[in-house]
C-alpha cells in the first residue's frame, strides 16, 4: 500500500518507537497523520477506538503499556488486560470503519519460552512463553489469531510485526518502566558520576538478547506497512545475539566506568536466549543497518547531553 495522500492512524505516536515512526511516515507524504495521546484517546475503551477511526485508511497500532521486566513482574494483570483490549477493540473498530490497512506491533515475548535459535515465524506456537513476560507476549499474540480469523471472514488486511529489543536516543530512562538497554546505561552514567566502585545488575548476565536500533525498526516498520500483506507474522531484528554480559561491559567501556559489575542471581534472567531469524524481513527488502556499539554510542552521548 503507498501511504502517499493516505490518512493514517498512529496510536502511539508521541511513545518513544511512535516519535521515530511519525518522522518516517512523513517521508512518505501522506494526507494526514492523526497521532492522539492516551488523553485524547483511551484505546481501552469502544466508543474511543470508533471515534478514531474515522475516514482513516491505515491504522499502526503503536499504543501500548509496557516496562521492563521488574515492571512486568509487578503489574501482570494490567499488562494483559490493556494491551489486549487495546488491540482487539481497535481492530473491531477498524474493520467496521472500512479501514483499508491495519499494522500491529507485537513483541518477541510472544516467542516460546524455549525456542530453537534463530526464533522463526513459524514457531511462535510451540509452546508458552516465558512466565515473567507471558500476560504481555500472550495479550499482543491474541492479535495474531483476530488478524487471521478477521482475513478469512472478513476480508480485512491487517498485519502483525514482531520487532526484537528496541534502544536508541530518546528511549524510556525511568527507573520503574525501562528496558535492559537504557536501564544499564542510567545506572553506568549515574555510578561514574557519584563515583562509585561498583554497579548492580540483573540476573547472571548469561541470557542473550537481540537489540535493534530505533531509527532502523522506524524504517522496517513503515516498509512492511507498505510492502507486507499476510496475517503471517514476521520479525523485525538485526539477527545478531548479543549476551547481557557483553551489552553491560560495552556500556561500562563507552561510559568510562572503571568499577566492579555485581550480578544479582536473585533476579530473573527472562528468556534464556533470543535471535530472531529476519529472513522474511530481507524478502520484503530490511535489513538494520546499525550496529550495536554504534547504537549504544549514539544513546549513550544523547542520555549524558538530555540527563
Amino acid at each position: 500500500m503507498d501511504i502517499k495522500n493516505k490518512r493514517v492512524l498512529l496510536t502511539g505516536g508521541h511513545g518513544f518507537l511512535g516519535s521515530y515512526v511519525y518522522k518516517e511516515l512523513k517521508k512518505c507524504n501522506p494526507k494526514k497523520i492523526f497521532a492522539p495521546t492516551h488523553k485524547e484517546a483511551d484505546l481501552t475503551n469502544r466508543d474511543a477506538c470508533e471515534k478514531v477511526v474515522k475516514d482513516v485508511d491505515i491504522v499502526i497500532h503503536l499504543a501500548a503499556l509496557i516496562g521492563g521486566i521488574g515492571f512486568i513482574d509487578k503489574n501482570p494483570g494490567d499488562l494483559f488486560y490493556q494491551n489486549a483490549v487495546m488491540g482487539i477493540e481497535l481492530m473491531e473498530a477498524s474493520r467496521k470503519a472500512g479501514v483499508k490497512k491495519f499494522v500491529t506491533i507485537g513483541t518477541v515475548c510472544e516467542y516460546p519460552e524455549y525456542t530453537k535459535i534463530p526464533f522463526n515465524e513459524n514457531d511462535l506456537w510451540m509452546g508458552y512463553p516465558e512466565e515473567t513476560t507471558a500476560p504481555y507476549g500472550l495479550a499482543k499474540k491474541i492479535l495474531i489469531v483476530q488478524s487471521k480469523a478477521y482475513r478469512k471472514q472478513y476480508g480485512f488486511n491487517s498485519i502483525h510485526l514482531l520487532p526484537v529489543n528496541l534502544y536508541g536516543p530518546g528511549d524510556n530512562f525511568d527507573k520503574k518502566l525501562s528496558h535492559v538497554i537504557p536501564a544499564l546505561i542510567k545506572r553506568f552514567v549515574e555510578a561514574k558520576r557519584n563515583n562509585e566502585k561498583s554497579v548492580k545488575v540483573w540476573g547472571s548476565g548469561l541470557a542473550t538478547r537481540e537489540f535493534l536500533y530505533i531509527e532502523d525498526a522506524a524504517k522496517g516498520l513503515v516498509l512492511a506497512s507498505q510492502k507486507y500483506d499476510s496475517s503471517d507474522p514476521i520479525n523485525l531484528g538485526t539477527g545478531v545475539e548479543t549476551s547481557i554480559k557483553e551489552v553491560a561491559e560495552t556500556i561500562s567501556q563507552i561510559v568510562g566506568f572503571n568499577g566492579e559489575i555485581i550480578w544479582d542471581m536473585t533476579k530473573p534472567d527472562g528468556q534464556p536466549r533470543r535471535r530472531l531469524d529476519v529472513s522474511k524481513a530481507k524478502e520484503i527488502g530490511f535489513e538494520a543497518k546499525t550496529g550495536l556499539k554504534k547504537g549504544l554510542e549514539r544513546t549513550i552521548s544523547w542520555y549524558e547531553k538530555n540527563y
